[in-house]
């Protein structure tokens, strides 16, 4: 007949499993916020203008990210050919009068509707490529490729085109160059450089 084990040794055990999944928990490293800020600032955009995607086969090419404009992000994703969906941000909108200047802008689709409503956004085409715009958060949203990526995979990429989170901002941002200080907000300009911890009048 098959023994139990006796009670005192299951007692024993539950702290110890307990204490493996908290040791598993805490070794998660959790992303400064002060340094994701002075590595979106050394790329020259914001935190919260760093978006990502997804799409099947596609891997983000890191040497791709930078910024666009004044404050924007761009990166590029690349699937095996060569084939590359690129993900843009920057300030401003898009509308239907919009849409067809950019469409018109890059050439127009030869015997097709250059730019139409098409879900959360707009769809462009053009002769030589395609894209998706969408305005949020007074942001212009761009996902676009060329005609090696067809329509069905880029929408998917558009729409699962999002503000990256610490996580992600902590993957994709480029790492701040050896020796570069972070400024962080709770530093004084001057002293010994201790945190502020100002008070009121009321202590």
């Amino acid at each position: 007949m098959r023994r139990r084990p006796a009670p005192q040794l299951l007692v024993l055990a539950l702290p110890l499993l307990l204490s493996a999944c908290g040791t598993s928990a805490a070794g998660a490293r959790t992303p400064d916020r002060a340094v994701l800020e002075a590595r979106a600032a050394a790329l020259r955009t914001r935190p919260e203008h760093v978006y990502v995607t997804r799409a099947d086969g596609f891997d983000l090419a890191e040497q791709s990210v930078g910024v666009l404009g004044d404050d924007g992000f761009s990166a590029s994703y690349v699937a095996e050919g060569g084939r590359t969906i690129t993900l843009s941000v920057e300030r401003g909108g898009v509308d239907a009068a919009g849409c067809a200047r950019t469409a018109a802008g890059a050439g127009g689709a030869p015997g097709g509707t250059p730019c139409e409503r098409d879900g959360a956004g707009w769809y462009l085409a053009a002769e030589h490529g395609h894209a998706y715009l969408r305005f949020e958060n007074g942001l212009r949203i761009r996902v676009g490729a060329d005609r090696a990526v067809d329509r069905g995979t880029l929408r998917g990429a558009a729409e699962r085109a999002r503000r990256a989170s610490d996580e992600e901002l902590d993957a994709v941002l480029p790492d701040l160059a050896p020796g570069r200080p972070v400024d962080r907000g709770d530093l004084p300009p001057e002293s010994d450089g201790a945190p502020r911890n100002d008070v009121g009048t009321s202590g």
